[in-house]
């Protein structure tokens, strides 16, 4: 048992544990960069949803076996992410294999049936997001992306640089 003197053993405990986890995991980021938290990709977006369930559960550990576990734990999630973005870094191959593709959903200003069906995203979802972009006529939309992280860009103008468009998959 982890023991801290009553009459705030439980209260104390849970604060402390869960602090020290807390600089572990800013350690952690310092040591693997800033993208471990980002929405690069589903790696990236599971290990924030991971490492903060993991913050939890050692804030709430009542024995120093299951408390070093979690913290080892918080360790394994930044490797499971920090490994496959070097490899990736290293290979296209890789990056193609576990990364997910970002998906054309509109292209100058009509929408793409087939690429909203095979995505799953609604018309009443994409007018969502033009609302949200600003948009007030749909032929000023140039283009409009389901990206890697299951966000959706609007891009409005002119002309697109193809450089914009690459990766980008045409259904």
């Amino acid at each position: 048992m982890l023991e801290i003197p009553d009459p705030f053993g439980p209260v104390a405990r849970g604060l402390l544990l869960t602090f020290v986890a807390v600089l572990w995991t800013v350690l952690l980021v310092r040591l693997v960069g800033l993208r471990a938290f980002s929405k690069m990709n589903s790696f990236d977006f599971v290990a924030t949803i991971a490492t903060g369930s993991l913050i939890a559960q050692a804030g709430t550990r009542a024995q120093w076996d299951e408390y070093l576990q979690a913290m080892a734990a918080i360790l394994g999630v930044f490797l499971v992410q920090w490994l496959p973005s070097k490899a990736r870094q290293r290979s296209d191959r890789v990056g193609n294999l576990i990364s997910n593709e970002p998906v054309l959903l509109m292209d100058r200003g009509k929408f793409l049936d087939a690429a909203m069906a095979e995505t799953r995203v609604s018309r009443s979802n994409m007018l969502e997001k033009l609302r949200s972009a600003g948009v007030t006529d749909v032929a000023e939309v140039r283009a409009v992306v389901l990206e890697t992280t299951g966000d959706i860009s609007v891009i409005r103008g002119g002309e697109i640089d193809e450089k914009l468009m690459a990766g980008v998959r045409r259904i």
